[in-house]
Formats: structure tokens, C-alpha cells, sequence
């Protein structure tokens, strides 16, 4: 019995050390890059951190700006309606919800006692001015390769906000994910708390591109799957997964799912305006992104980061087919007919998309060859549907439909719009609409 017990011990010791060896062994962010990683003061072709060449003489606090936009900070840290920065914004999750915190410099609520150092132990570490572990849903784990230098610029940008008193919401984690000092182990396998460094072999714009990517914008926290500890797989880097109950799809050279056959014009125009023509519209968090990040950038930095995703290894994915539907038939009696699916279309829908899917109001709107109508699950028609699209810059005004249509009629919905413009149509039942709202819900 004795021997039994040592030989099960044993093997679950040699299980846990293959575990804790594949975390270890796990590739960094840019890891696929190769060349020789140097300090940034040893880097001979520019400064590929801090803020473009026509903000670098600019005030702290306005360079400041510039950095939490490219880092999208307010979008986290504002709940729907509520004034920015102040946090209340829900992250849903397997385990239960997290709310982001308020950063504005109120000195009761906020971040207002932070000296220096502690906000770089935030930024870089995840811990807090109380010592205590920050989940990461504050992809601390990305910040962590952003330089002292532009991460003590965002504080200054932060603290010349005005101060608003915004108590912290509870979080509903469940045990022991409400335990914060296991964040200290995860943290140990998972943040390296280094900053970045360039490729000596890489041209300027490619760090630069890699700087915005992996420091500031952290698009793998979306665009990469997570393991089994929910840190960021880059063995599949930028493959795509569902983060906060929308696609973010497969952003690698794949010329099928990825973007390798997208043009640089293309791939500018989405990143600079949320919409590419023939690729679709961007909606939910990257359509944020969009507005409140990637439109703020300089046109120099947005050809960076194109640079950059230039270089991405080719990762395979299902979300999309190799080949992309054409347009519709034009009449409404050709097609497919799930009859309350087609019902919905013909009464809400097809005034502003046409039948064909080539809008006649404006090429936003037009669904031929949109990356949502060809993914076979369907995931971001859903939730198109439930939220509508509402952009800041008048580029897109969809209304929401979610208070208006039930869970059935949603998936009905989302079945015909796929099965019409895409190259394959979503199966989605009531049940499966039901949980993509809940993880929209705020």
C-alpha cells in the first residue's frame, strides 16, 4: 500500500514538473522574432519608445496623453455612462466578475498617494500602493515593457486630471480565485518585469511597431488564446480566441484567417477608422480600440504597427473559411429562408444592408466579405445585434436590438445573416445567445 501510495505521489510529482516546465519553456511575446535583443540605449536606429518625433518636445502630461491612448486606458477604466477614468467597468469572467478601479488622482478613491515608485510596481509588477497582487485583467504582464520613462508620463497625464471620488465596485470571484495572493505565483511564471528591448537586426519601424503592439496596446491580451492558466498562449500568438464575449480574430500572415492577404491600405484604413473596404467594419472592443487608440495615433505610428503585424508567423484558425462569400442575391425571394430569421432581416435589417448585402447608405454598413457574417459561430453578429454600433465619429450608427428582441429571435437572426452573406451559416440556438449577453452585460 505504501509503495502504491509513493509510486502516485511520484508520478503527480513528474506530472507537475512537466506542467510547471511547459509554462517555463512558454515563448515570449517576441520570442518568434529571432535577432539580438539589445538595451534601448544601445539601439543605433532611433528611439523606437516614447512618443512620435512631433510630440517629444511636447509637456510631460501631454506626452502622457498620447501614451495612455495608445494604451487605452480609459476604456477599461469607465463603466458605460460613467465619467472616465473612474472606473466600475465589468470584466466578465469564467470565475466570476472584476471591476476596473478608479485612476483619477483622488487621493481617497484613486490613485492620488502613488509616488512614483509605486505606480511602476502597479504598472510593471501588479502590485498595488498596499502591496496587495492586481489580477490581470490590468495586463500588467504586457505593461510591463513599457519604459519608466513613458509610464511615469501616463501618471503625470493622470494626475493632471481632475480628481473624482469613485469607490471601487466589489468583485464576485469565486474561491480561491478571490484569493489576490495567488497572483504572486502566477505572476512568477508569467510577467518577466522586464522592459522592452529592440532588435539590434530590425528596422526602426518594426520595434516601434512591436512597442505599440506588445507594450502599449497589449493586442495579444485580446487576439491571443489563453492557457489553462489563463495567461497569454503565444505559442498560438494572435490566432484569435473570444475575449470579453467577442471574436477577436486571428490577426497572423494566415492569407485564410489571418490578415496576410489584406493590403497595408487596407490594414491602415481599419486601424485608423475601424473600417476596411471589403473586410468589414470593427465593432465592440476593437471598434473602441479603434476610437479611443488607434485613431489617436500618429499616421506614423499606425504604419509601425502595420510593420510590425507584417511579421507575425502564419497561425491557422477555424473562425473564418478560406473563401469568402460574394455578394447576395438581390431579390429577397432567393436564398436561404429560416422564416423568422428572414422575418426580422426584411423588417429591420435589410433597409440599411440591402439583400444583397452591399449597403446602398454607406460602405460600413455593407456585409459582403465582413469577417462576423463568414465566421461560422457567429459570435460578433450576435453581439452586433445585442449592442448595436455606436461610434463617436459618426463613422457607424447601428441601433441596439438586445432589449428588443428575445434570445430566440436573436439566433434566428444571426442563422439567416450568416447563412445569406457568409460562406457558412451559424447554428446558434436561444441558449447560446442567452450566455453571449450575460458577458456583455454591465
Amino acid at each position: 500500500m505504501r509503495r502504491t501510495l509513493l509510486t502516485i505521489v511520484a508520478i503527480l510529482v513528474v506530472i507537475a514538473g512537466a506542467v510547471a516546465l511547459w509554462f517555463l519553456s512558454a515563448p515570449g511575446p517576441l520570442s518568434f522574432a529571432g535577432g539580438n535583443k539589445v538595451a534601448l540605449a544601445s539601439y543605433k536606429d532611433g528611439k523606437p519608445t516614447g512618443v512620435p518625433a512631433e510630440l517629444q518636445q511636447a509637456s510631460i502630461e501631454k506626452r502622457g496623453e498620447y501614451l495612455a491612448q495608445a494604451a487605452d486606458c480609459m476604456v477599461c477604466h469607465t463603466a458605460p455612462g460613467g465619467k472616465e477614468y473612474t472606473g466600475g467597468f465589468a470584466f466578465k469572467l469564467p470565475f466570476g466578475t472584476l471591476y476596473s478601479t478608479n485612476i483619477t488622482p483622488d487621493k481617497e478613491t484613486g490613485i492620488g498617494n502613488y509616488s512614483d515608485a509605486e505606480f511602476l510596481a502597479a504598472m510593471h509588477r501588479g502590485v498595488r500602493r498596499d502591496g496587495a497582487r492586481l489580477y490581470p485583467a490590468m495586463p500588467y504582464n504586457s505593461y510591463t515593457y513599457v519604459t519608466d520613462e513613458d509610464a511615469l508620463a501616463i501618471k503625470a497625464y493622470l494626475f493632471s486630471l481632475p480628481p473624482v471620488k469613485a469607490p471601487a465596485r466589489t468583485n464576485t470571484l469565486a474561491f480561491p480565485f478571490n484569493q489576490r495572493w495567488g497572483m504572486a505565483f502566477w505572476s512568477a511564471f508569467f510577467n518577466e518585469d522586464v522592459r522592452f528591448q529592440p532588435v539590434a537586426d530590425k528596422s526602426a519601424d518594426w520595434n516601434r511597431g512591436a512597442y505599440l503592439a506588445e507594450a502599449l496596446a497589449h493586442c495579444g491580451d485580446c487576439h491571443t488564446p489563453r492557457n489553462l492558466a489563463f495567461a497569454l498562449d503565444n505559442r498560438k500568438k494572435f490566432a484569435g480566441t473570444v475575449s470579453a464575449g467577442w471574436y477577436a480574430y486571428n490577426i497572423t500572415t494566415d492569407k485564410g484567417a489571418g490578415i496576410g492577404a489584406w493590403t497595408d491600405e487596407a490594414l491602415l484604413s481599419y486601424l485608423s477608422t475601424g473600417h476596411a473596404p471589403g473586410h468589414g467594419t470593427a465593432s465592440g472592443p476593437m471598434g473602441e480600440a479603434v476610437d479611443h487608440s488607434f485613431s489617436k495615433l500618429a499616421a506614423s505610428d499606425v504604419r509601425a504597427l502595420v510593420a510590425y503585424l507584417r511579421s507575425v508567423p502564419a497561425k491557422p484558425s477555424s473562425d473564418l473559411p478560406s473563401t469568402l462569400a460574394g455578394v447576395a442575391a438581390t431579390s429577397h425571394r432567393q436564398g436561404p429562408d429560416n422564416g423568422r430569421g428572414k422575418q426580422i432581416f426584411a423588417g429591420a435589417c435589410a433597409s440599411c444592408h440591402d439583400w444583397s448585402g452591399v449597403s446602398a447608405i454607406t460602405p460600413t454598413a455593407t456585409l459582403t466579405g465582413a469577417r462576423a457574417v463568414n465566421d461560422p459561430g457567429g459570435t460578433n453578429v450576435v453581439q452586433v445585434i445585442l449592442t448595436g454600433m455606436q461610434r463617436p465619429n459618426g463613422l457607424v450608427s447601428m441601433p441596439s436590438f438586445g432589449s428588443i428582441y428575445s434570445d430566440a429571435d436573436v439566433a434566428a437572426l444571426a442563422n439567416y445573416v450568416t447563412a445569406r452573406f457568409g460562406s457558412k451559416g451559424s447554428t446558434l440556438t436561444a441558449k447560446d445567445v442567452a450566455k453571449l449577453r450575460q458577458q456583455t452585460a454591465q
